[in-house]
């Protein structure tokens, strides 16, 4: 069993949440909170769930409107998403870089060309300032 297995009718989630049920409902009717359902098409919650709850009853405590909460929750769940995706590419890259000794790197040169170099050495950059000023018309 993990945060997301769906475990609790509402009543329960309600209860664990702090919440009445019938809170419940009209959340997953804004989609506040998007319970799983059953064959039956009844609300099953997940520790997951219960969580999102007391946070929107947190937010809401605070002032924030539901349209505003429902937008931060969607928001942390796409962080959260995006941060299992950067673990899966630093293990990839990881993995990458094991299985391949002796790999070349890739620069960007001063033109914009790409520039092959030895993996462990550093590209000399400039420090020129360059001033651009539009052509006059």
């Amino acid at each position: 069993m993990d945060e997301t297995s769906p475990l609790f009718v509402i009543s329960v989630a309600a209860e664990l949440a702090g919440m009445h049920p019938q809170t419940l409902r009209q959340y997953d009717r804004l989609g506040l909170v998007s319970p799983s359902r059953t064959a039956g098409k009844s609300r099953r919650y997940s520790m997951r769930d219960v969580a999102h709850l007391r946070e929107v009853a947190r937010l809401s405590a605070a002032g924030v409107s539901l349209e505003g909460i429902r937008r931060v929750l969607g928001l942390e769940d796409e962080v959260a998403m995006l941060r299992v995706r950067v673990r899966e590419l630093e293990a990839a890259l990881a993995d990458e870089m094991l299985n391949r000794p002796g790999r070349r790197v890739f620069a960007a040169g001063s033109h914009g060309e790409i520039v092959t170099i030895k993996a462990g050495t550093r590209t000399r950059r400039e420090n020129a300032v360059v001033v651009w000023r539009p052509l006059e018309r």
